[in-house]
């Protein structure tokens, strides 16, 4: 499978009946929040406040410090597709920071429908999952315990040159997505590692895309990311029959990709006369990056028993929000599951002087 289709795969899949047989999986689900709040047990474990917003989807378990082992036997209900993934996953918040110095949060939309896939377009707020796995290259579903992180929230430069990144920006040019007709990450010209310089008609995707090897003993370390490693390719050129081609000896075990694709609705913010006077783009992250090269993501694995595991080893195949023997709900349920905010404060649904946490 050449992962490089990933988005388009939907629509290439009966012509290209590789991508829908053969063993090969791509779970696509779509999670609402369960909290925007300032904490991170990831990062700041037991900090409340944490420095910056973070938005959260999964299971009801997230909380400032999230020590146990076995996730998915703490939480109760989840807010994503798949009812047995009780995971969490939480990326930096979107803010628009007006001529005049003041901020207002950016709201999520709900991706595209694909596979007939209602419960996606029905959900509030929140942002896509994806989880890949080749049918000919079989992977090692994550353990209880399993946590990682991708990006940097403190970077603010490119490294390097040429589009080969964990995390990139696609400018909507027009209404239905307009312009999400190749992959995340691998167009040099549709996708942009700092954020789009132009209004962008049908908002801003932001993607996330995870490490796929593991060093096979550890579930986490000190920074949350030397226990995983991309493949010795790279994040971004996704060839061969596996995922992202061969992993480094140091952490020779194929882990699924997981993929997380969130939609900003900017179209309220797309008058150029509340735009900087300099011409430069008005929207920063939580972290208060205006780059964004900041964009992050952290991951802690809540899967119920063996369910990731099946799904991934699936004989046919899995595509889309439904998958074999894997537990569904309705969109109803996963839009009731929440957490409450630990930390109270103004998250910017209407005009800040400031951005939550930019005091620290």
């Amino acid at each position: 499978m050449i992962f490089s289709t990933l988005v388009a795969l939907a629509a290439v899949a009966e012509a290209m009946p590789q991508f829908g047989g053969g063993g090969n999986t791509m779970l696509r689900f779509g999670c609402s929040q369960v909290v925007i709040d300032r904490i991170d047990p990831l990062v700041n474990p037991g900090q409340a406040p944490s420095p910056h917003m973070h938005q959260v989807v999964g299971g009801n378990a997230f909380n400032t410090s999230m020590a146990s082992t076995d996730i998915a036997k703490l939480a109760d209900c989840t807010t994503c597709g798949y009812s047995e993934d009780l995971s969490n996953y939480w990326t930096a918040n979107l803010y628009f920071k007006a001529r005049n110095g003041s901020y207002k949060r950016v709201p999520q939309i709900p991706n595209r429908e694909l596979f007939n896939d209602k419960y996606t377009t029905g959900t509030q707020g929140g942002f896509v999952v994806y989880y890949v796995s080749p049918g000919k290259s079989k992977v090692q579903a994550f353990k209880p315990g399993f946590r990682m992180l991708v990006g940097d929230a403190n970077k603010r430069a490119k490294e390097g040159s040429g589009l080969k990144s964990q995390t990139c920006f696609r400018c909507y040019t027009g209404p239905n997505f307009a312009g999400d007709n190749a992959a995340p990450c691998a167009d040099g010209k549709l996708d942009t590692e700092a954020f789009p310089t132009a209004p962008c008609p049908g908002g801003i995707r932001s993607n996330i895309l995870y490490p796929t090897c593991w060093d096979g003993k550890n579930l986490d370390s000190p920074d949350h990311k030397a226990h995983v490693a991309y493949p010795k390719a790279g994040p971004a050129t996704f060839t061969g029959s596996s995922v992202g081609g061969d992993c480094p000896s140091t952490h020779p075990v194929k882990i699924p990709q997981i993929m997380l694709e969130i939609v900003w609705d900017t179209r309220q913010f797309n008058n150029k006369a509340d735009w900087p006077t300099d011409g430069s783009q008005p929207f920063v992250l939580s972290t208060g990056d205006p780059t964004g090269y900041g964009q992050h993501g952290d991951y802690v694995f809540g899967w119920k028993d063996d369910s990731l595991q099946r799904a991934m080893d699936e004989a046919k195949g899995c595509m889309g929000a439904s998958c074999g023997g894997l537990k569904t709900q309705a969109v109803s349920v996963g839009n009731g599951c929440k957490v409450p905010s630990r930390v109270k404060e103004d998250i910017g649904d209407g005009w800040l002087s400031k951005l939550p946490g930019m005091e620290m």
